[in-house]
Order: C-alpha cells, then structure tokens, then sequence
C-alpha cells in the first residue's frame, strides 16, 4: 500500500487534518542461524517490504488504531492497565510503554497503519511493526532516543508484552538497514559493520513452504541447552570461552568424551556457522557470490543433518535448487518450516521458480508462495 492510499483511508478514519507518515522493513538473514543466542554473528538485511504508519497526535490520552489490513479499530490508554486484548495492538501499545519506562512522555495520537510483509514466512512483520512506532514517537516527539535503544523497545516489547523471548537481530536489521547493504551484527559485542550486497546477475528470492511444523519452541530450548552445556565444558578447560562463538573445533574435540553426541553435533554446527559467517563477509567484499552461494548450501546441510531444524518440505526445496545449479539457498530462520532463502542468477530464475512451484505441489499438494526481495532502507520518515 502507498503513504497516499494509507492517508487516504486515515483522513476517512480520523477526519482531515494531514498525518505524519513513517514506515520500517522486514527482514532476511543470509546466513549466521541459531547464532545469536550462542554469542556469535548475525547477518540480516532490511527487504523492500515492511509497514507503514500515519500517526497524528489527537490531544488526549489515548491511542485510537486503525489496522487497515484486517479491517479492525482499537482504542486504549498508555497506563500499564490498558493493555489491550487485541494481539496486534499490543505491539503498538508495547512501544509506548517501553518508551514511557525509559523517562519518555508519549501523547495520545490517532494512527492508521498497513503491512506487505508476508505473515508467517519468517521476514519479522512484529518487528517491522515495532520500528515503526518506536521511530515514529521518538522523531515526533524529539525524544532523542539513539537507533540502538530503538531496537531494544522493539525487543523489550515482545518480551513483556506479546510474551516472546527474541534476539535482537530482528528489530535492529529494521532499524539500521542500509539500502544495498547488509549488516554483520555481533551479538556477543553489539558491534556492526556494513557489507556491500549488490549481486548484479543474481536475484534473492525467498521459497515459502506454508509448512509450520508443531516442534519449533520446544526443540528451540532443546537446541539452546546443548549448546550452552558444550560451552561450559569448553570452559572448564578455557576459561576464556563464554559462549560456543568463543569455541574452536579443537577445544570441542578435547570434551568429545564429555558430553553427548548430540550436544557435540549440536556445537558443531555452530562453531562451523560463526567461521561461515565470516567467510560469506570476505566473499562480499570480493564481489564473490559464488562462495557466497557454496556457504549457504554448506549452512543448509549443517541446520538439517547437525542441528537438525529443517524439515522434509524444506530439504526438497534445497534440493531442487542445487539440481537446478542454483547458486546457494539454505532454510531461513529457526526452522521446522517456513522458507527457503535463495541466490539465483538471473538467467535460471524463471526455470527454477516453476519447477520448484510444480514439484512441490506434485509432492505436498500446494505450491510453495514466491517472494522476491531487495536489500533496502531501514526505519525512515516518508
């Protein structure tokens, strides 16, 4: 939806005077999965789909909001009793609670806002969502708040009020994104850098198998555990090592013995991931994509044989594209489901798409949805 279409329906909404207009992306992650909680790297990129908000402020002391994709109002105040019930909502009402925490004042304010980010398919519409309002009230109300502490209202709100206990890469890449650029987040240091991601001849397209496998949380905190029990292992024999991304293969092997085969399989896939992080980095900056390509596959084949978070309907995608000599894909995300992400030269593109699209309906009955995606800006005024 276009800013003149999303004030369009808020001047309906909420009567004629002109609103201010913001909007923040979703994301992808080209590599560095299940790193972040292992003190490792992340490599996100803010997408050319996201949300966008018009928000004037009403002189009262209330959020009146306008979902215009569901067609749904709600309206609440800003103490923390007004937690409203309605799921969407509290995101909105999340941000305005974490900035008022932080010493803020928010004002109540009228808003209308819609998304093109595709729900479900793991491209982080909550935090899109979050950036939004959290940019919006800090540049309208001069809060001077820096990006950094931005992202972190986004992920407090998911934590205290939508009851997700995420990371930070999500609502950071929609912050900081950089049009061209994707971003190597430490997430031990919070340091970042910007890598160059313009890979001429190539698309990023994204397979999603509209497949959510039941396991996800709870093999989540399964995975999370081996890593951290192999961490401290590690550690009673280098004190240095704090979490797995401290780790090297040789100080793994050492306590081979000690722990189980699948808590060593488990750290394996991740010391092997944070050197892939590393690798892809080199590669950019060389303006080779074709290693860029081998390290997604390698990182794919790591997530479904040593970490074991694919799933059957994503394996077949990441085949279909190694057969059909496409450059590099791999399961984006935490797994069990959702997409395939994939580096595919132009020329095999339309070939690719429609044999993935007939063999996977062949096989699973539907088609797997297509999203093309672009390396964009993050948070902005429109």
């Amino acid at each position: 939806m276009t800013k003149e279409q999303v004030i369009k329906i808020f001047l309906e909404k909420f009567g004629n005077e002109t609103p201010e207009v913001y909007a923040s992306p979703g994301r992808i992650n080209l590599i560095g999965e299940h790193t972040d909680y292992n003190g490792s790297f992340v490599f996100p990129g803010a997408i050319d789909k996201g949300m966008i908000a018009a928000i004037r402020f009403n002189g009262t002391d209330k959020v009146r909001a306008y979902a215009i994709d569901l067609g749904d109002s709600v309206e609440f105040g800003l103490n923390e009793e007004d937690l409203p019930k309605e799921g969407w909502a509290k995101y909105i009402f999340g941000v305005c609670r974490e900035i008022i925490k932080r010493g803020g004042t928010v004002k109540g304010f009228d808003t209308a806002f819609s998304g093109d980010v595709p729900l479900g398919a793991g491209m982080s519409s909550s935090a899109a969502l979050e950036s939004t309002y959290a940019f919006a009230l800090n540049d309208m109300l001069n809060l001077g708040i820096d990006k950094f502490e931005l992202a972190r209202i986004g992920q407090s709100t998911e934590h205290n009020y939508v009851g997700v206990k995420c990371g930070i890469m999500d609502q950071f890449a929609s912050i900081f994104g950089k049009k061209g650029n994707l971003i190597r987040l430490d997430t031990k240091s919070m340091e970042y850098a910007y890598f160059p991601f313009d890979p001429k001849g190539y698309k990023l397209v994204l397979l999603d198998t509209v497949v959510k496998h039941e396991l996800a949380s709870s093999a989540y905190n399964k995975r999370r555990e081996s890593c951290e029990h192999a961490a401290r292992t590690i550690a009673k024999r280098h004190p240095e090592v704090e979490f797995l991304r401290d780790a090297s293969m040789e100080m793994l092997n050492e306590v081979k013995g000690e722990i189980s085969e699948e808590d060593y399989i488990r750290a394996e896939y991740v010391i092997e991931e944070t050197q892939r992080v590393l690798d892809v980095c080199d590669a950019l900056e060389a303006g080779d994509y074709e290693t860029v390509g081998q390290k997604m596959f390698e990182t794919h084949h790591g997530m479904s044989k040593l970490y074991e978070v694919s799933c059957e309907e994503l394996d077949f995608l990441n085949d279909v594209a190694r057969d059909h000599g496409v450059t590099g894909s791999r399961v984006m995300g935490g797994g069990f489901g959702g997409c395939t992400i994939n580096l595919v030269k132009d020329e095999l593109y339309d070939s690719f798409i429609n044999d993935a699209k007939t063999q996977f309906k062949a096989k699973y009955g539907h088609e797997p949805k297509v999203y093309d995606v672009v390396i964009s800006d993050g948070a902005r005024k429109l």
